[in-house]
């Protein structure tokens, strides 16, 4: 956990209510506050709209908008917080696709505790 006292405020960008349910469980053990966005036009609203959240735990295949094109758009509008890449395909690709489109990282979902501890670690270092 970050510092032990700052909240950490985190968007959970995911078109699938298992994993979103699955992910918000797993952010709530590192006591992070979660919003859900269920494509990247809603996550990007979201942002537009004030929102604030210090990571964004992006899909990379929604509909509407996917999570690569969300990602170059949050990039573009000058979100600066970690963004992390998470799919069900190909990693190595993936990381690829997800780093061009200015991403941090990216995961393997479904997330585990171990992901998370290193996605917040990454926030420690920033």
């Amino acid at each position: 956990m970050v510092d032990g006292e700052k909240k950490i405020y985190a968007l959970i960008a995911e078109d699938d209510r298992v994993t979103q349910m699955r992910h918000r469980m797993l952010l709530k053990r590192f006591k992070c506050e979660s919003l859900v966005a269920g494509n990247g036009k809603e996550a990007i609203d979201l942002y537009r709209s004030g929102a604030r959240f210090d990571v964004v735990l992006m899909d990379m295949e929604m509909p509407i908008m996917n999570g690569l094109e969300a990602t170059k758009e949050l990039r573009a509008m000058g979100f600066e917080g970690l963004i992390v890449g998470v799919t069900s395909r190909d990693l190595e690709f993936a990381k690829q696709v997800f780093n061009e489109a200015g991403a941090d990282s990216c995961y393997e979902k479904p997330l585990t505790t171990e992901y998370v501890t290193s996605i917040l670690q990454k926030l420690d270092n920033n």
